[in-house]
């Protein structure tokens, strides 16, 4: 039995055709969550959060669109580079959070102040963009969306997304930068 025939009967909630789905397919898995992660323990926890998901959303893989295990290693692509993202978003959280609290007294209002002042300023620079680039921006960082997921929903191949991404991020960098 093929692995699209396996993953049919897991979308069935077939246990053994999962079973069968892990065993062909886990170390290629772990391999690519390894690459990724460049961390062991990572690497694991994420090998099996992805089989979880295939579990739970074996039903929508298609096979018009991709080969099983060309799906299977783009989840964990995508998986393992969350776990990136969020670790470097915790460190940076915990870099501000330290740097912060290693100071004097810490004004709530004041700081209420800048946040609204920065979202302002940000909204602003939002506006000044093409509309392409502030849709694809919007629906990026503010729709939580991958680049991937934004294409697919504008309809325009990706590199026009990161295109339009990169280049409406930089006139913001711009802007902000001689806002203050």
């Amino acid at each position: 039995m093929d692995l699209a025939d396996l993953l049919a009967e897991i979308a069935e909630g077939n246990e053994q055709a999962f079973t069968r789905f892990y065993r062909a397919t886990s170390s290629r898995v772990f391999a690519t969550a390894l690459r990724v992660l460049r961390a062991h323990a990572a690497a694991e926890e994420t090998t099996q959060e992805v089989f979880l998901q295939v579990w739970s959303i074996a039903s929508r893989y298609d096979r018009q669109r991709a080969t099983p295990l060309g799906w299977l290693l783009m989840l964990t692509h995508r998986r393992a580079v969350d776990r990136v993202r969020a670790e470097a978003a915790a460190a940076v959280r915990e870099s501000v959070y330290g740097t912060a609290g290693s100071g004097g007294e810490y004004d709530v209002v004041a700081e209420a102040v800048v946040s609204r002042m920065e979202r302002v300023e940000v909204g602003r620079t939002l506006r000044r963009l093409t509309e392409a680039q502030r849709e694809a921006i919007t629906l990026a960082y503010y729709g939580g969306r991958t680049y991937r997921e934004v294409a697919a929903h504008l309809d325009v191949p990706l590199p026009t997304v990161k295109t339009r991404i990169r280049a409406g991020l930089h006139r913001m960098e711009a802007a902000l930068r001689t806002a203050t």
